[in-house]
């Protein structure tokens, strides 16, 4: 079902990270859909308080919930606090990541847990969270944020290489498990897509590399999301979103 047809209303949705980048175009896309939208962040207020106006201005509901998704007495308090604000959570989509280039002759243990704790325990830690009442309910939808690199070289590192070949491994247990109780589990890869997140990417002039010739926009991967939000017969897959970075 194409994103401008989806009706999400009476529908409550949790986007992790979903204050910048490609979390805000899916917010604000949630939110043109109708749905209420809580849009989680963990330092940056003002501009999950910006993302929530831009929504409320449309004429939908959606509130800005501090947490760190990578703790798991975080993910506690934000859910009783969207139940108690907005609703039993129907949609989660797991974005919350972190993206620090580091070379293999630098990188830290510390680092490799943050980035694990971050992009991966943080999906399962929300994902446990909300089953319950998607369970109760018969229907869910929770998509993950994967990327290229889960299946690819990557730029980043090896630890982010990991986090996300992880988070899609996390996706196809989830998904076999819980299909017979009308949740689908889906993970959307991005390539390089023009974010801040990207910044450091620039610099090596991957855009040019891409048969598309340009970084993909985080409306294009909003898009998408939205698509397995509204198809109840896909589940487990991956999809790529990289401007013809590879073919899988």
């Amino acid at each position: 079902m194409p994103s401008h047809t989806l009706d999400l209303n009476g529908r409550v949705a949790l986007v992790t990270g979903g204050s910048r980048g490609i979390g805000r175009a899916i917010s604000l896309a949630l939110g043109a859909s109708g749905a209420s939208v809580a849009v989680n962040y963990r330092q940056r207020e003002n501009e999950a308080t910006g993302v929530v106006a831009e929504i409320e201005r449309g004429g939908n509901r959606a509130i800005a919930v501090r947490a760190d998704v990578s703790t798991g007495n975080d993910v506690t308090a934000m859910i009783d606090d969207i139940v108690q604000r907005l609703g039993h959570i129907d949609i989660l989509v797991n974005n919350a990541g972190t993206a620090t280039m580091i070379d293999i002759d630098d990188l830290t243990e510390a680092e490799f847990d943050r980035t694990l704790a971050v992009n991966l325990k943080s999906a399962f830690l929300c994902t446990q969270a909300v089953l319950h009442g998607m369970r109760a309910r018969r229907w869910g939808r929770i998509v993950n944020l994967s990327s290229a690199a889960a299946r690819g070289p990557g730029l980043v590192g090896v630890h982010y290489n990991a986090s996300k070949a992880g988070l899609e491994g996390l996706t196809r247990g989830y998904a076999a498990r819980l299909a017979r109780d009308g949740i689908t589990v889906n993970a959307v890869a991005p390539g390089p897509i023009d974010t801040e997140m990207a910044e450091p990417l620039k610099a090596s002039n991957v855009a040019e590399r891409l048969p598309v010739g340009r970084l993909g926009e985080a409306d294009e991967v909003a898009d998408v999301v939205m698509t397995l939000i509204g198809n109840a017969f896909i589940t487990g897959q991956t999809i790529p979103v990289n401007g013809g970075a590879s073919f899988i």
